[in-house]
């Protein structure tokens, strides 16, 4: 496999996100929670979301959001569960996987499964997470497109 960089900047930010979202956008499983309930406009969502990688993982951008609003106010309308969020890990660590590799894109995929956790933690309860719920690690699984 030829080398992947890793992630610079803005720009490898975005291409990343429109890898990952167009992944998740065709998912059966956590697909229908940005198509059908979200109703995800990606291009109007798209900046915010890379603002807020960008300031996670560049330090360049200021986030000022609350990025845990709209994933309650989803909750409410219909529970996420340890499964979707285990899903979204899978198909996030994919993303990053096939398209870069180094630090950064080693602490993208860690975040990923911090923020996974953190927003099941907090829209389904603490014990949620645990065995025989939904959420597993999926690193060792690989998904090159």
């Amino acid at each position: 496999m030829p080398d992947r960089p890793d992630i610079t900047d803005r720009a490898d930010l975005e291409r990343l996100l429109r890898r990952f979202y167009a992944a998740a956008f065709a998912d059966p499983l956590i697909g229908p929670w940005f198509t059908e309930i979200a109703r995800l406009d990606l291009e109007r969502h798209l900046p915010h979301i890379t603002d807020f990688w960008e300031s996670a993982l560049l330090r360049t951008a200021e986030y000022r959001r609350n990025a845990f609003a709209p994933h309650q106010a989803l909750h409410r309308r219909q529970p996420l569960t340890a499964e979707h969020f285990g899903r979204w890990v899978q198909l996030w660590r994919a993303a990053v996987d096939g398209a870069h590799t180094g630090p950064l894109a080693d602490r993208a995929k860690a975040q990923g499964e911090r923020i996974a956790v953190a927003m099941l933690r907090r829209t389904a309860g603490p014990d949620t997470d645990g065995p025989g719920q939904g959420f597993v690690p999926l690193a060792a699984v690989l998904l090159r497109t």
